[in-house]
């Protein structure tokens, strides 16, 4: 099942091009290896987001993120993993865990008939 990995962070983003680089290449050489990593890239700040909105056929744009928040992303991995365990195994070895937080969305296929928690583990699924 693929989940998406959204990387976050708590800090100001600001202050992340100042503070020691993260080693992320064991993490990326271990989950290419292992066949679970299937994409995955840098976000720029939220400062450099565009929102997109459209009301009553009318087409809004506004700097910025969504919404305020102490936390912002600032990645993501797609990754491919048997089960929910696994995905959380492989978000905790991800260098990132340790400073911010990795948040897992399974993906829910437009295609698929199925139930979106059918492939999660049984104590970890969630009703829609």
């Amino acid at each position: 099942m693929k989940y998406m990995l959204l990387i976050c962070g708590e800090d100001d983003p600001a202050t992340v091009e100042e503070r020691e680089p993260l080693d992320v290449e064991p993490w990326l050489e271990e989950m290419q290896r292992r066949g679970i990593r299937l994409q995955g890239d840098r976000l720029r700040p939220p400062g450099d987001a565009t929102t997109v909105r459209v009301r009553d056929g009318e087409l809004l744009t506004s700097d910025g993120p969504y919404a305020e928040t102490k936390e912002w992303m600032g990645g993501y991995d797609i990754i491919d993993c048997e089960n929910l365990d696994e995905a959380i195994e492989v978000a905790a070895k991800h260098p990132v865990a340790a400073l911010g937080m990795i948040e897992i969305r399974p993906f829910w296929p437009l295609d698929s008939s199925a139930a979106p928690s059918a492939e999660l583990s049984s104590d970890q699924a969630v009703s829609y």
